[in-house]
């Protein structure tokens, strides 16, 4: 029986592309001398990787110490950024977090930097409704092990993971639990998932596991 409910973040419960994009472009106007701007686009291609292979893809001109100085300015101005900013909130988000707590426990397992998390909770209100959440600025681990370690931290023992890329699945596959695919997000994958079309469907997820409702391929 389903003891707790762990959820991705960005392509999940929200959509903050355009907002990260317009802080990191603000970040490299004022801390870089880079003519560089970035878009939601070039972001949903990134958001669920570890955050090195992140600054590789969108940096590679830039050495290892030079993406290091430059991803510190970047989450800096992105988690200010997002606290308040407008992002896009998935329909029936929060009412369906707020039911969930009812009957599971609630957690966040997200690849991001520190404080993320923390601003997404400050700027939708649900703090209240998560027990745990974690990320690799926290442990310095990747999304599988951070899995593991909320369940063990929580005394949690059969937990679903809601994500969106296959970079979740993964995370679930070496975490040991099962993931349902959050279909209306940014995601691109080779396997196929039990799937939500959208957040509301989150009230069936204990049936939709044990029925098997009907797999799609992700990034359908």
């Amino acid at each position: 029986m389903i003891e707790g409910i762990i959820f991705d973040v960005d392509g999940t419960l929200w959509d903050s592309t355009e907002e990260v994009a317009y802080s990191w472009n603000q970040a490299i106007k004022e801390q870089t001398d880079m003519d560089r701007t970035l878009t939601a686009e070039q972001l949903k291609r990134e958001f669920g990787k570890p955050l090195e292979e992140i600054m590789d893809d969108l940096f590679p001109e830039l050495a290892q110490k030079e993406q290091e100085r430059l991803a510190d300015h970047l989450y800096k101005y992105e988690n200010k950024w997002v606290e308040t900013a407008p992002c896009i909130v998935y329909d029936q988000m929060a009412e369906t977090v707020r039911e969930l707590s009812r009957k599971y426990k609630l957690f966040i397992v997200s690849n991001c930097q520190s404080g993320y998390i923390e601003a997404f909770l400050k700027n939708t209100g649900l703090g209240e409704y998560f027990a745990d959440y974690t990320c690799p600025g926290d442990t310095g681990k990747l999304k599988g092990e951070n899995i593991r370690i909320i369940m063990e931290r929580n005394g949690i023992k059969e937990a679903i993971y809601v994500g969106d890329t296959q970079g979740d699945a993964n995370a679930c596959k070496e975490a040991g639990i099962p993931m349902i695919f959050a279909a209306y997000g940014f995601g691109q994958g080779e396997e196929e998932h039990v799937a939500i079309q959208s957040f509301g469907n989150c009230w069936n997820l204990n049936s939709k596991k044990a029925e098997g409702s009907k797999p799609q391929r992700d990034g359908a």
